[in-house]
C-alpha cells in the first residue's frame, strides 16, 4: 500500500473531547453546586460525561435533563446552562497527546491530509481555530457545509476529490467506529481505530485496518 493522503476525524481524535468536557464539567459543577462535598460532585462529573454520550446527545436535551437531575441550591435554566455552555466549554479545548509529532511526521512524509467531522459549522471550525489546527490541512470538511454525513458514502468521496487521491492511497483516523471505520470502508479507504469510548460492533461485518490505542503508534503503521 502507497499512502498518499491522511484524513483525520476531530473529536477525540485530534481533539481531546474527553478531557475537554471534564475539565468543563468540573467547573461548571464547582461553580454551581458548591455547596456539596467534593466526592459528590466528582461523582456528579462522572455521571454528566455519561449523560453526555460522547457529545452525541442533543445539546438541549442533554442541559434540559440537567436541570431535572441535579441537587441544586440555586436552579438555573436549560438556556442559562447553555449559555453557560457558550461561554466556557472551549476555554478548555485541549489537543489529543503527540497531535504536534503526527501531523509534523505526516508533512514530513509529503501526505495530503485533511479533516472530516460532524456538526455545525461554527462549532467545528471554533475547535479547530482554538487549536490551531485549520491552517495545518489541505482540507476540511464539516458536515453542515456539506450538506451530509458520517457515515453516508458520498462525504468521504468528497474528501478524496478535493484531496486529490485514490480510495486506495487513503487512510482514515478516527475513534467512532461506524462513521470512521465502517463509513471509510465502504468507499474502499483503510480505517485506523483510535480506540477510546466506544465499544466494536461486530454486527458491521468487518475490522479495523489497523488499531491504536494512541495516536503516535499512527506513525509506525504509516
Amino acid at each position: 500500500m502507497h499512502i498518499k493522503a491522511v484524513i483525520f476525524d476531530l473529536d477525540n481524535t485530534l481533539m481531546d473531547r474527553d478531557m475537554t468536557f471534564r475539565k468543563f464539567t468540573e467547573q461548571f459543577v464547582g461553580e454551581h453546586l458548591g455547596h456539596l462535598d467534593q466526592h459528590i460532585q466528582d461523582e456528579i462529573v462522572s455521571d454528566l460525561k455519561v449523560r453526555d454520550a460522547d457529545g452525541y446527545r442533543n445539546k438541549q436535551g442533554f442541559f434540559a435533563e440537567m436541570v431535572e437531575v441535579l441537587p441544586w441550591n440555586n436552579l438555573v435554566t436549560a438556556s442559562e446552562i447553555e449559555a453557560y455552555y457558550n461561554k466556557h466549554y472551549m476555554t478548555h479545548a485541549c489537543r489529543m497527546d503527540y497531535v504536534e509529532e503526527v501531523l509534523a511526521y505526516c508533512k514530513y512524509r509529503g501526505y495530503r491530509m485533511g479533516i472530516m467531522t460532524n456538526g455545525p459549522h461554527y462549532n467545528q471550525y471554533r475547535k479547530m481555530d482554538v487549536l490551531q489546527l485549520r491552517e495545518l490541512f489541505h482540507t476540511v470538511i464539516v458536515s453542515e457545509d456539506a450538506g451530509m454525513k458520517k457515515p453516508d458514502q458520498r462525504i468521504y468521496q468528497m474528501a478524496l476529490d478535493k484531496l486529490q487521491v485514490s480510495a486506495e492511497n487513503t487512510v482514515f483516523v478516527g475513534d467512532h467506529p461506524v462513521n470512521d471505520i465502517w463509513g471509510a470502508n465502504q468507499v474502499g479507504i483503510r480505517g485506523i481505530w483510535l480506540r477510546r469510548n466506544h465499544l466494536w460492533d461486530d454486527s458491521l461485518g468487518m475490522k479495523p485496518w489497523k488499531m491504536i490505542d494512541q495516536l503516535n503508534e499512527l506513525m509506525e503503521i504509516i
